[in-house]
């Protein structure tokens, strides 16, 4: 990891820690993960947002009016909001995308939780969502939270990451791998 990184993961992760600490003691961790689905939301759906948070061309106040101003159009908490606040007037809000996800791993480790990324050929149904949520929390002992995305390369099959461990199914993989043996064979 460059040292750039790690240091917004850092600052990223003492914000999360205060934050959930504060949403902890005011029983506000339900408004907390509301707040991050629509942060999640606009980091993902526009440029804008992103442009404010990373461009250096924004004075502190400039930043700071318009967070605040986004954060009661979003309605978001007063915890959040203040945070928010509080990280553009010291032009930290580089680190927002790091904040979102630190603190959605605080609040899953808590609630005792895990994340697995999925990543298939074509979206998951329903059924097909809850049928492997269910296999991984079994396997786990964990209850398991799916992020999915959709990666058409891989012809059919999934790509499932739990913490550290990977599970590869997919026919790109088999294909690839079947290619090498022909290639050491020949």
């Amino acid at each position: 990891m460059s040292e750039t990184a790690s240091i917004s993961t850092g600052i990223a992760q003492r914000y999360a820690s205060a934050v959930y600490d504060l949403a902890k003691d005011g029983k506000k961790v339900k408004d907390i993960e509301t707040d991050l689905d629509a942060l999640q939301g606009a980091l993902n759906d526009s440029e804008d947002f992103r442009n404010l948070i990373h461009s250096p061309i924004y004075t502190r106040s400039e930043q700071q009016a318009a967070i605040v101003a986004l954060a009661k159009k979003m309605k978001l908490s007063e915890i959040m909001g203040n945070t928010l606040s509080l990280m553009a007037s010291k032009r930290r809000l580089f680190v927002l995308p790091a904040l979102v996800k630190s603190l959605r791993e605080t609040i899953a480790i808590e609630k005792g939780e895990v994340t697995a990324e999925v990543t298939s050929a074509k979206a998951l149904t329903k059924a097909q969502s809850d049928k492997l949520a269910k296999t991984l929390k079994a396997s786990t002992g964990k209850t398991v939270t799916l992020q999915t995305a959709v990666d058409e390369s891989l012809i059919g099959g999934l790509i499932v990451k739990v913490g550290s461990k990977m599970i590869d199914t997919s026919i790109r993989s088999k294909l690839n791998s079947l290619q090498n043996v022909m290639k050491e064979v020949g």
